[in-house]
């Protein structure tokens, strides 16, 4: 029964000290990623990427469009134009924050 119990403990201790590490550490780790997700190098070339990103999603569309013109089934396309005017200009604002200029 002894050694039962100090295994319980010896058990009970190991998770407490193990959780808080790993809450410290977890604490830290967000504190480094939230320090490096405000860098404005970071947001620059992150804004960059996304344009380009919308660039080239806007000329594989009109590629695609142009070789597959009407063949597209109608229900897509009213999809499309439905996603199109849900927001100014045919472009949204990404999930970073990030502007379109």
């Amino acid at each position: 029964m002894r050694y039962k119990l100090t295994f319980v403990v010896g058990l009970a201790l190991g998770y407490v000290l193990g959780t808080r590490a790993g809450r410290e550490r977890y604490e830290q780790l967000k504190k480094s990623a939230r320090q490096v997700a405000q860098n404005p190098a970071v947001r620059n070339t992150a804004e960059t990427a996304a344009q380009q990103g919308r660039v080239y999603a806007g000329k594989a569309y009109h590629a695609v469009s142009d070789k597959v013109g009407d063949r597209v089934p109608e229900s897509v396309t009213q999809r499309v134009h439905r996603l199109r005017d849900r927001h100014p200009n045919g472009q949204a604002e990404d999930d970073w924050g990030t502007s379109n200029t």
